[in-house]
């Protein structure tokens, strides 16, 4: 490594809740200003919000020590460790739980915060978690391990090189993925236009149009399974293997955490599923859409529909939307786990259009989806760059002292 290493300890404000008691359920308030993040709100792409919960002033006011600030640096250091976040924009006097690390900058003329970001982010630092953690039956980092961790320290000149050469693939991926959140939109917008309010059909429902059922829309319902995994050779690079973890804020399933090999997929031929078929979690967390971007399996947690010929995919995609609510209620059964089965989701009733009324909306949306598809597959090339440069800017391998940006 190029770069002299430093203590983080030395360098950051590191502190996580301690002898803090624990939220009870009633405790968490469906509205207010004192928001508490929790690890289920730290994503890959830092914070997401709506996950974050609400509480009282007075339990806000417990520990001042991790009362946020903006450019505080989050750290999850249990159960799924090395989960980061960044604090932008704070709008609400907010909060960390236990799981959680505030790492605040406490050297502004020698640190960019956004430096030690990428660093965290950076393989050195997943290799510094598991060389903590590797064998653990419950996985945990501990402050002094932040405090004795090293890290690379470049000037604070050449730290800001870096930052701005990260940061303008990290602002392409996130125009790209407000971009797609907009083509959702007007994709809804256009299907409530169409199969809600009938506004091209004078606002009344057309007479060749009927009621009927999510097994009317199929030409097949796939339960996914679950190859043995007791066989290794049916796991590698070849199939995509979608579960609920894959779904999550995704308009297509474009990346998936496992995949079958050939072996594996041919093990269980009739779940494969063909491009455009609409995945839809039925155990657990229930009523997650998503489309298929390549051939692909599932587990038995999704249920996917694979529509009839001349059937839009991307209106029974935006009509499964409409029915996640239900789905997830459907499944509940006075159960706290949520599990509905094949046979009771194919029977969910839905208002099904005449194939010419498909075929028009298809031919408006099927743009929108496109573009949507080819966004996420150049985020993915984008991201697997960023990760690419990360550890040769972050040991100095690439000089950027004379990059002009």
């Amino acid at each position: 490594m190029r770069f002299k290493t430093e203590k983080l300890g030395d360098f950051l404000y590191i502190k996580g809740r301690i002898g803090w008691k624990g939220l009870k359920k009633d405790e968490y308030l469906s509205d207010g200003v004192y928001r508490i993040i929790n690890g289920e709100a730290l994503t890959k792409d830092g914070i997401d919000w709506s996950k974050a919960g609400f509480i009282s002033k007075e339990r806000y006011e417990e520990s001042p020590e991790i009362m946020l600030q903006n450019d505080d640096i989050l750290i999850s250091k249990d159960g799924t460790i090395g989960k980061l976040g960044f604090v932008r924009n704070l709008e609400n006097p907010s909060t960390v739980a236990s799981g959680i690390f505030v790492l605040r900058n406490l050297k502004p003329e020698m640190i960019n915060i956004r430096f030690i970001y990428n660093y965290l982010s950076s393989v050195y630092f997943r290799n510094f978690i598991i060389s903590r953690t590797e064998g653990s039956v419950i996985p945990h980092l501990y402050q002094k391990d932040f405090q004795n961790l090293y890290f690379p320290l470049p000037s604070l000149k050449e730290q800001n090189k870096i930052v701005d050469v990260l940061d303008i693939i990290s602002c392409k991926i996130e125009i790209n993925k407000m971009i797609n959140n907009n083509l959702e939109q007007q994709a809804q917008a256009i299907f409530k236009y169409w199969f809600v309010d009938f506004e091209p059909f004078g606002k009344t429902m057309p007479n060749d149009w009927c009621n009927g059922t999510i097994d009317d829309l199929a030409k097949d319902i796939v339960c996914g399974k679950t190859p043995s995994t007791k066989k290794a050779d049916y796991y590698g690079t070849d199939i995509p293997f979608i579960t609920i973890p894959d779904m999550h804020d995704k308009i297509y399933s474009i990346t998936t955490e496992r995949h079958l090999s050939l072996l594996g997929a041919n093990s269980q031929a009739k779940k494969n599923l063909p491009k455009n078929s609409i995945c839809v979690s039925c155990i657990g967390t229930a009523g997650l859409v998503t489309l298929v971007a390549e051939e692909s399996q599932t587990n038995q947690q999704i249920n996917s529909i694979i529509p009839k010929d001349g059937f839009s995919p991307y209106f029974i995609y935006l009509l499964m939307q409409t029915r996640s609510d239900t789905i997830n209620k459907l499944g509940q059964g006075g159960s706290t786990i949520v599990n509905l089965n094949k046979s009771q989701f194919a029977k969910i009733q839905v208002t099904i259009p005449a194939i010419s009324a498909m075929t028009d909306f298809d031919k408006i949306v099927s743009p929108i989806f496109e573009k949507v598809l080819q966004n996420q597959k150049e985020n993915l090339c984008l991201t697997s760059l960023r990760d690419n440069l990360l550890p040769k800017l972050m040991s100095g391998e690439l000089d950027v002292s004379n990059i002009k940006l």
